[in-house]
């Protein structure tokens, strides 16, 4: 008995471990997306194929595992780009398997330079060559992902999917193939000495978690209480300190007042698995002018590479944090208050979110201020929740009001900075954190580009809260450019998104004032047989802080 290319492929991926293929399926990918449903793996249709991209990204980081992408050739990838975009910028873990023209189709109208298209994104562009070869270079492309954390695009081009091949029977992946991942690497003795050393001579140590570190909380927090050090964490990682006295939430642009100062105050920064980009340092300004700054990270290439450091260690960031908190306990003055001191933890407790600080109320004339509404709905909303945030001058609201339990309640698909991606963002992550209520934050402009996934949620049956931050229009750049500015280009008449989610079968709100929330308590006591869209028209007179800080880098 023979089989497809096809059908070796997609069954290959499901046993080295693929459990979620999402996509939208077309006639060059039929064969490879129904192969690996038969092995077991569970297909998720979107409506675009851009939204089908984000979805398995977002899957991807917060299951941890390695999830598929299944495009038609041509303008089934090209339809899936800026998604892809924002995977591969991410490091996240996905294979790509996109259907291709036959070699000899020189005049198809699918035709394009596929491989190409993956390099200039930050993808890595793969091939299956031929029947003889198609195990071996799924499984490259398998491993490729999982263990170098890459996008890897896999084309599968329409003659070679049609080669037949052998049915050994029974599993099509031997042992020898399912390869574990490779060993962390550790720190070097030398690396840990010095980072132990610059602890030792430091009065205000911070460390800072970025992506790279959100799977080494314990080992951090330990290395926290060893080192008398605060806690912060780049946005991407929000909620990896949750709890911790400590913790000053997320470094950056989204910084409170008091953390931002912290952090200003700091004499060293030890940021682990972060580039402490523009984002995170407030364009460098957010780093005091005498802080040592130590860079910890798996990729040589990503030291020194955002700015300079004082000391750069090549190490897994749970392995370099236990390393370095072995050596202070074992070193004469290891344990020191440092920057743990009373007046400072008394400072922490009195209260350091967002929430805590005064502001004065925008709302009124029929709109709410965003973070009048944001903090209703995160005392209304449960708090075992995963939040996805979309693009746009809203965003810092839930960002910032909106709390989290842990880093694993937290989408932040930010890399590429693509205004749609939110509603898919939410999807995936919903998905791969089922017990937990999905919220996805996102703006009019935003909720207008993805509205085909509405849909997608209702079919999936996802309880899941969809918040519309309406300012009537592309708000960063309303802000960035209104004085005197003409703007038509850039505002929109009045749009009913509760009535638009109502005609997808969603419960939905209109919300103008803190009164119109009482809706928002009735879904959430009842039964939540359907998703909920919050259509909040939010005032905003002014542009937000957090977009102030990053056109200042433009």
């Amino acid at each position: 008995m023979s089989k497809r290319v096809a059908d070796l492929v997609g069954r290959r991926l499901v046993e080295h471990g693929v459990e979620r293929v999402f996509g939208v399926v077309g006639s060059g990918n039929f064969h490879v997306t129904n192969a690996m449903v038969a092995a077991g793996a569970r297909y998720v249709a979107a409506r675009h194929e851009g939204g089908a991209a984000t979805m398995a990204d977002a899957f991807a980081r917060m299951s941890g595992s390695v999830a598929a992408l299944s495009l038609h050739q041509g303008c089934g990838l090209t339809n899936a780009m800026t998604g892809i975009t924002e995977a591969a910028k991410s490091r996240s873990p996905l294979v790509v398997l996109a259907a291709e023209t036959a070699a000899g189709a020189t005049n198809s109208n699918f035709r394009i330079d596929q491989a190409a298209l993956a390099r200039a994104v930050g993808a890595v562009p793969m091939r299956v060559t031929g029947a003889a070869s198609a195990a071996a270079e799924t499984d490259a492309a398998y491993r490729t992902a999982r263990h170098q954390r890459r996008t890897v695009l896999l084309n599968l081009p329409l003659d070679i999917q049609a080669a037949e091949v052998a049915d050994a029977g029974g599993r099509t992946a031997p042992e020898a193939s399912l390869t574990p991942a490779p060993s962390l690497p550790a720190p070097s003795p030398a690396a840990v000495a010095e980072l132990t050393e610059r602890i030792l001579t430091s009065e205000r140590p911070v460390l800072i978690a970025g992506r790279g570190a959100r799977a080494a909380g314990p080992q951090l927090r330990a290395l926290g209480e060893a080192a008398g050090a605060l806690l912060a964490t780049s946005a991407v990682a929000k909620g990896l300190f949750r709890g911790d006295a400590w913790d000053l939430d997320i470094s950056g642009g989204f910084s409170t007042p008091t953390a931002a100062e912290l952090i200003g105050d700091a004499d060293l920064i030890v940021a682990f698995g972060s580039v402490l980009n523009m984002w995170t340092t407030r364009h460098g300004r957010l780093l005091g002018p005498g802080a040592a700054l130590v860079q910890v990270d798996l990729e040589p290439s990503a030291l020194a590479s955002q700015r300079p450091i004082d000391l750069g260690v090549v190490g897994d960031s749970a392995l370099t944090a236990a390393a370095v908190t072995e050596r202070l306990a074992a070193t004469a003055g290891g344990h020191r208050a440092r920057y743990r001191r009373p007046e400072i933890g008394t400072r922490l407790a009195a209260g350091t979110a967002w929430r805590d600080e005064p502001y004065d109320d925008w709302g009124g004339d029929g709109c709410i201020d965003p973070r009048t509404l944001t903090i209703a709905l995160d005392d209304l909303l449960p708090t075992e929740r995963v939040v996805a945030v979309d693009s746009g001058n809203f965003m810092g609201y839930p960002s910032m009001f909106l709390d989290v339990p842990d880093q694993d309640g937290f989408c932040f698909t930010q890399a590429f900075q693509s205004v749609g991606l939110g509603l898919a963002t939410g999807i995936g992550a919903a998905l791969a954190q089922p017990d937990r209520l999905p919220i996805v934050a996102t703006g009019d402009g935003g909720v207008l580009m993805a509205a085909s996934e509405l849909e997608t949620v209702v079919r999936l049956g996802l309880p899941m809260v969809v918040v519309v931050y309406d300012d009537g229009g592309y708000g960063a750049e309303v802000h960035h450019f209104g004085d005197g500015a003409v703007l038509d280009t850039v505002t929109f008449p009045p749009t009913d998104h509760a009535a638009i989610a109502r005609g997808f079968g969603y419960e939905a709100v209109t919300v103008r004032g803190s009164g119109d929330l009482d809706a928002v308590h009735r879904w959430v006591t009842g039964s939540r047989d359907r998703p909920l869209l919050i259509d909040a028209k939010v005032a905003g007179p002014r542009g937000s802080w957090w977009l102030e800080e990053a056109f200042r880098g433009h």
